[in-house]
């Protein structure tokens, strides 16, 4: 199976271009305001749309209002949603878009009782549990991940091209989701960082 790859934080065109060009998947657009990789629908719109075919886009958000997330669905269109605070069942799947839900793994946390009521999410992904909610380089124990998931697992958290293709072959993933991973500074992608993590996923699929 050929792991799929998320760049995500995009901030600008020519990063996200880069992230296609080396095979990423999708790139993701973050729409929470508190973040430094936060993007307006202008700003959004012109990424998405230097980006080529069959490149996915998807809108990052961390306990929005409907009406935000509306507002970027019809500005943006992204072919995804990704919600990474305490959004309920009811609210993710109120959009008429897939859906990604995201946990913050820390000891104790009981996973499967947490994201199984996500019955309908396309996805699941698991992220460090950091107060910052992401994009911060802190990764999370891999042997706290359930077997056997019901969802496809998106990994996140502190991967980077030293770890990744260790993470691919012990967790198995559908996909990988990295963000300061592969930057300069914070909303900055470097291309060759990502090239790299992306070639390490590679290999590891290999």
């Amino acid at each position: 199976m050929s792991t799929r790859i998320k760049i995500c934080g995009i901030t600008r065109a020519r990063d996200g271009v880069a992230a296609a060009q080396a095979g990423a998947d999708a790139i993701g657009l973050v729409f929470y305001p508190p973040s430094p990789r936060f993007l307006n629908v202008e700003r959004a719109r012109e990424i998405r749309d230097a980006l080529p075919p069959f490149v996915q886009t998807v809108a990052l958000f961390v306990n929005p209002d409907a009406a935000q997330v509306a507002q970027v669905i019809g500005r943006v269109q992204p072919a995804l949603l990704q919600f990474h605070g305490e959004e309920t069942p009811a609210f993710c799947a109120q959009f008429g878009l897939p859906y990604l839900k995201a946990c913050r793994v820390s000891p104790g946390v009981d996973l499967l009782k947490y994201l199984q009521p996500f019955s309908t999410a396309c996805g699941w992904l698991l992220d460090a549990h950091v107060e910052e909610y992401g994009g911060v380089g802190a990764s999370f124990d891999w042997s706290l991940v359930p077997p056997n998931l019901e969802r496809p697992l998106v990994l996140s958290g502190g991967l980077t091209r030293e770890n990744v293709a260790t993470a691919v072959r012990r967790v198995k993933p559908w996909a990988v989701d990295v963000s300061s991973g592969v930057e300069s500074a914070k909303g900055i992608k470097d291309a060759a960082k990502i090239a790299a993590f992306i070639a390490e996923v590679r290999n590891a699929d290999a």
